[in-house]
């Protein structure tokens, strides 16, 4: 984070509570706090493998959004995960939905999104929540496309759908990666043009600690 600082980013690291303890979460704030940080996304995260039922003293991220103004004030700008397909874990909509309004309700800034390839989903997602009363930014998280296997995996973990005919035409490919980044960057960028056309705030990419996908999209994208 220090050499991200030096160069001038913006940083703002993932804290999720699951495990924790409050004390715990205090001293890594103080921490944050004290090498100039101001931006913090907050998570509930997954039990680490071998913990059984410790699961800490919180145990929601709407938790951890109190707990941190409750001990932070607004020190820190705190962004929070959205689910424009539903979390993987929940029962309904509705429920998602309220557990988002939580979040919000408990101090939340902004949100970005899980990723989806379904802009519809995303601009349902927003109405559904300002019907509710929220009007905090909410970044839809973008996905490049550049290993099929990869995207396939991931998406089942996490719930994201991945439309038939992109599945259909990766599987086309096969080992062709030349073909699927081409396609990829295809799809991504009409994708982040229709969601910044609809009035999207910004995009989030998930680069998985690799940018040039997502290089590769921007250039082609209009801002309004």
């Amino acid at each position: 984070m220090g050499l991200l600082q030096k160069l001038g980013f913006d940083v703002a690291p993932h804290l999720s509570c699951i495990g924790a303890t409050r004390a715990e979460l205090a001293a890594v704030l103080d921490d944050y706090h004290a090498k100039g940080i101001r931006r913090i996304v907050a998570l509930r995260g997954d039990l680490p493998s071998g913990m059984g039922g410790d699961a800490g003293e919180l145990r929601y991220a709407s938790e951890l959004v109190k707990f941190i103004r409750e001990h932070s004030g607004d020190e820190f700008t705190i962004e929070v995960a959205a689910y424009p397909e539903m979390h993987p874990q929940a029962t309904s909509f509705d429920t998602d939905m309220a557990h988002f309004v939580d979040k919000v309700n408990q101090g939340a800034d902004g949100a970005i999104t899980q990723y989806f390839f379904n802009p519809h989903a995303y601009f349902d997602f927003v109405e559904r929540a300002q019907v509710k009363g929220v009007n905090i930014p909410v970044i839809p998280g973008i996905m490049p496309i550049t290993n099929s296997s990869q995207l396939i995996r991931f998406s089942n973990m996490c719930g994201a759908e991945v439309p038939r005919w992109v599945r259909l035409r990766l599987a086309d490919f096969g080992d062709d990666r030349d073909s699927i980044r081409a396609f990829g960057v295809d799809v991504v960028t009409q994708l982040c043009q229709d969601l910044l056309d609809g009035g999207a705030p910004g995009l989030h990419f998930y680069t998985l600690n690799g940018s040039d996908a997502a290089m590769s999209v921007i250039p082609k994208l209009s801002f309004s």
